[in-house]
């Protein structure tokens, strides 16, 4: 049985069962049967499924470690946590996000006006929402709205010119109130320390945010002299996403601890949290020699915890309390996607595709005894005399001395060799048999964009654990490259000799073949584009009752190619009445054929641009 990695990024979310991966909750049923159970109802494409039990893990989890780690150091300061909401804006998401963490005071992150709407509507009163990014001044007043609405809110200072117009909104808003409300005001600072790997420009001197030690000393300066010095509650701070490696987020906690500590005895009473932004990573590894972090979720509890109290300590002030922003870790793991598998492009290659002669060219011949007599004993040595004779065959074709029938009989044949040479001699894995691999890889078409639905993959090279739905019982024997049905040539998640993927050969025309894509949940919707205008993917919820039964809710559709082309800014409406005129002005067709094209046409405008499988399996059964 093939795991898959499962035991490496699968944190128990998923157990195999028979030939298939189950949910590791409730009844435990299976990935398979709830994606059949959906494209019962009709719905073809890829599909999104959400499982918000995963959410609730996710978060009761952070809370519990970092509950944990103030018990064993004695710690008096808080914990808070807030979803930043660039990482996933979509509502059955965020619905879900809010429902399942009411029981801990879990609040949001806005970067942008738009997403702030979505705090101040979404967020419980008294639950925290931090404000980062830049802001202009209709922006902060929505904050000093948020505020008198009765939102626990934190606006987050970028630079000393957000501050001197909080200055002026809270001028306007309280100029003549007796009881004057205003947000919590936070400042981000430019570390000196930064992060490692694709994201370490987040942190350091030539970050984009952040106030330097003497901005910092100025905004100090402004806020008392214009009495908000009593509003300065948070000091920010953030060194990048998906940190794999603890270190210098140690190094950071020090450096931010410390001027928290000088803040608070220079006189900034108020001061009492600090906030170490987002970054805790995600294992998306499926191979034990290339796991992504390096610590556990209990070292970076205990390492935070135990820094900001000894810094407290040692400068005589408060314990702060501690906000994080994680939201990859809070929101990878609740969706997977999955897709079905359209065709396997190298099927042909199979004994069955020869077409051999009653007489063959004399190394052709030599070829096929190759073929039906390599052993384990031999196989090295039969592999280079193949490679040897597939050089001469094709030289003799390019000179016109054997025809097409033998050049594809070569083909097969080597491709054949190959593979067995690769079976008998698999335990030796040499660099020249995981080249080989490279030649006789599959190529899986399956129906999903990768730009829409795995941006990271084709932007950042991030790689996401990828397995079927089923056949599990059996080992799986294909190098697998993944096609999209994009038509661009970046659209393929290509096999990777040190880090391989390998599927199971099967016929699609006979039997259903769906690849599931996990740890999906976080950034890849909101950062999906809609390349060739393959858009969102048919979504739906899983949520589980008392019994343990699960049910499908709140599924949205992938939108329809009218829907799409209305998004791209097309007038819709002089599409459909030029399509229209078109058809009924053909001199070509019939009133009844012009009546049933129309019919068809409409038909198609209301699907989506994924593909349908290329042909029924009961039309073929």
């Amino acid at each position: 049985m093939k795991q898959f990695g499962l035991n490496i990024w699968g944190d128990d979310n998923f157990i195999l069962k028979g030939n298939t991966v189950n949910i590791n909750y409730a009844n435990q049923p299976s990935l398979l049967e709830i994606t059949q159970a959906i494209r019962e109802k009709g719905y073809k494409g890829p599909l999104l499924l959400r499982f918000p039990h995963l959410i609730e893990k996710q978060i009761s989890t952070l809370f519990h470690t970092f509950s944990k780690a103030k018990k064993e150091f004695n710690y008096l300061g808080d914990f808070h946590a807030v979803f930043p909401l660039k990482v996933n804006q979509f509502p059955n998401f965020i619905h879900a996000l809010m429902d399942v963490s009411q029981a801990y005071n879990y609040g949001l992150e806005a970067g942008s006006k738009a997403e702030l709407i979505i705090a101040m509507s979404q967020t419980p009163l008294g639950a925290p929402i931090t404000v980062n990014g830049f802001k202009d001044k209709e922006m902060i007043a929505l904050c000093f709205i948020a505020a008198k609405m009765g939102h626990n809110i934190t606006v987050t200072i970028e630079g000393l010119g957000e501050l001197e117009t909080i200055i002026q909104v809270n001028k306007e808003f309280n100029a003549e109130v007796k009881n004057p409300i205003a947000p919590k005001i936070g400042v981000r600072i430019r570390l000196h320390s930064s992060g490692i790997g694709i994201w370490a420009k987040s942190g350091g001197y030539s970050s984009k945010f952040g106030l330097t030690s003497t901005e910092l000393l100025e905004a100090y300066e402004l806020l008392k002299k214009y009495g908000l010095l009593d509003h300065l509650w948070m000091i920010h701070f953030h060194i990048g996403s998906q940190m794999g490696d603890i270190a210098p987020l140690k190094k950071a906690l020090r450096e931010a601890g410390n001027i928290y500590a000088e803040l608070k005895n220079r006189g900034a009473e108020a001061l009492g949290a600090i906030n170490i932004g987002g970054g805790l990573a995600v294992e998306y590894s499926q191979h034990s020699n290339n796991q992504e972090r390096n610590y556990s979720l209990n070292e970076f509890a205990n390492d935070v915890v135990y820094l900001m109290q000894e810094i407290a300590k040692s400068k005589g002030v408060t314990e702060p309390d501690i906000f994080t922003e994680s939201g990859r870790y809070i929101a990878a793991s609740h969706s997977v996607l999955v897709a079905p598998v359209l065709e396997l492009f190298s099927q042909e290659y199979h004994e069955k595709g020869l077409r051999l002669k009653e007489v063959n060219p004399p190394l052709i011949q030599e070829l096929y005894d190759l073929f039906n007599t390599i052993q384990r004993k031999n196989a090295r040595e039969y592999l280079h005399d193949a490679l040897d004779h597939m050089e001469s065959l094709l030289t003799l074709f390019d000179l016109g001395y054997i025809d097409l029938e033998d050049r594809s009989n070569t083909e097969i044949l080597i491709n054949l060799i190959i593979k067995k040479a690769i079976a008998l001699l698999k335990n030796e894995g040499t660099d020249e048999l995981k080249k080989l691999q490279d030649r006789i890889q599959e190529k899986y078409l399956v129906n999903f964009s990768a730009f829409q639905s795995l941006p990271d993959f084709w932007g950042l090279a991030q790689h996401f654990p990828i397995m079927p739905l089923d056949k599990l019982d059996t080992k799986p024997t294909n190098p697998a490259s993944i096609w999209d049905i994009t038509c661009d040539s970046d659209g393929e998640i290509g096999f990777n000799r040190d880090l391989p993927l390998y599927l199971h050969d099967i016929d699609v025309g006979q039997e259903e073949y769906f690849l599931a894509f996990f740890l999906t949940g976080a950034y890849q919707e909101v950062l999906g584009m809609k390349h060739n205008l393959f858009t969102h993917p048919t979504e739906a919820v899983i949520n589980f009752n008392e019994d343990g039964e699960y049910s499908i809710e709140h599924l949205i559709e992938a939108q329809n190619l009218m829907d799409v082309l209305d998004d791209m800014d097309y007038d819709t409406n002089l599409i459909d009445k030029a399509l229209k005129y078109k058809i009924e002005e053909s001199q070509h067709i019939t009133k009844e054929e012009k009546r049933e094209l129309l019919g068809k046409l409409y038909l198609y405008l209301s699907e989506n641009s994924y593909l349908k499988t290329i042909q029924a399996i009961s039309e073929k059964s």
